[in-house]
């Protein structure tokens, strides 16, 4: 193969771009990260309203990339409870009946962004330029020329779009995205309640969406609060008293009064799923490539495992003496992960409509299914196995 810049270069410094750009620095490839955005900077006294729940399939992979120790403030949680209140089911997980410690951890987005980005400062085998981003590409039999926004050109090898729902890479590439959106906006608040958590995640599926609160290391939890925009907006619109009281009423009260809320902002959810996710010498990540609705919190661990995978199969390219960028190693890539990421995305699309406001004759439907579920041992353990995922090794 001809000299390259650099092996691979990567589009997006986010949570997926930056663990993608570890596992494969660490490994002695060359890498470029490119992002037209800021350095993430996580302050210690400022909680960010931004969380994720990393399940053990992730946490294993941050652990890989030797970062976990360095995440100074997250929360297990070692239990999840979920109401419907309409129907009148319930149902409860709990990391005991897989035997494990916890079923995964809420960590600040900023916090991992912080730790990551941290840690390929000190490889060698790393060079970032931000901002600046690809604004036109074009493939060839032994590299892929770049030319950036601030006029550079380059080689390399692969080119990877960790860029986003609207993924510049995907668009460069013609490649196109089955989309939709969910008419829902999603509010996140830190809040303080007058009891305690308990290191237990709790969602309710209420009547304009489900509400979740989440444990924070502080003794805190975090909101994502799903609504219909107009309904999300009057929410967002409520002075902090108000806004307490219908967190109070929309949990039931389980954890006593909302005494507390800080900062709110809401974003609109929208599922998305690329038609492909490699072409020549270029493959996509993370939310370029999928995005689902997050009342299950799995966007993230499927990003990081997305990540696993294109890391594993490039570094194998690599090792063999194969070309990273070559038909082979991305066809294995894809075929990992399209059909994992499809089945969470239609498992996720069939809660979220059979827990669609305005169907109560699917009241009765979800009480029964909630309830059996939750008296079944096997079917509970085989769900939870699936959520807290059983995870990709970079490593030899």
């Amino acid at each position: 193969m001809s000299r390259t810049d650099a092996d691979v270069a990567i589009q997006g410094a986010g949570m997926v771009g930056l663990a993608l750009a570890a596992a494969l620095a660490r490994s002695g490839l060359r890498v470029m990260l490119l992002d037209n955005g800021r350095l993430p900077h996580w302050q210690v006294e400022h909680y960010g309203r931004r969380v994720c729940a990393v399940n053990l399939a992730s946490e294993r992979l941050l652990r890989a990339l030797g970062v976990w120790e360095a995440l100074q403030r997250i929360s297990p949680f070692r239990a999840i409870r979920v109401w419907d209140p309409l129907g009148g089911g319930h149902i409860a997980f709990d990391a005991a009946d897989l035997g494990e410690p916890h079923l995964g951890h809420i960590i600040e987005n900023e916090l991992i962004r912080s730790v990551l980005q941290q840690s390929i400062s000190a490889l060698s085998g790393v060079q970032m330029r931000m901002p600046a981003c690809i604004q036109e590409l074009e493939p060839g039999d032994e590299a892929v020329t770049l030319r950036l926004t601030d006029g550079s050109r380059l080689t390399v090898a692969l080119v990877v779009g960790a860029d986003g729902a609207r993924s510049a890479i995907r668009g460069l590439l013609g490649i196109p995205a089955r989309c939709a959106s969910y008419a829902q906006k999603a509010i996140v608040a830190a809040i303080r309640t007058a009891l305690p958590h308990d290191e237990i995640a709790r969602q309710w599926f209420l009547p304009g969406g489900p509400l979740a609160f989440l444990p924070l290391a502080n003794g805190r939890c975090s909101i994502v609060w799903s609504l219909p925009i107009a309904q999300a907006q009057a929410r967002l619109a409520l002075d902090e008293v108000a806004f307490c009281k219908a967190l109070t009423h929309g949990s039931a009260g389980r954890l006593g009064d909302v005494l507390e809320v800080g900062e709110r902002s809401a974003f609109p959810l929208q599922r998305l799923h690329a038609a492909r996710y490699c072409t020549e010498r270029a493959a996509l990540v993370g939310d370029a490539a999928h995005v689902i609705h997050p009342l299950a919190g799995q966007g993230v661990n499927l990003g990081f495992q997305d990540a696993a995978v294109l890391a594993k199969v490039v570094i194998d390219a690599k090792r063999r003496g194969r070309d990273i960028g070559g038909r082979l190693a991305l066809r294995r890539y894809e075929r990992a992960r399209r059909g994992e990421n499809l089945l969470m995305e239609w498992s996720m699309e069939g809660f979220h409509r059979l827990f669609t406001p305005g169907q109560p004759s699917l009241a009765r439907l979800r009480s029964l299914g909630l309830g059996v579920t939750h008296r079944v041992g096997l079917a509970k353990r085989i769900f939870m196995r699936r959520a807290i995922g059983s995870g990709a090794s970079i490593l030899p």
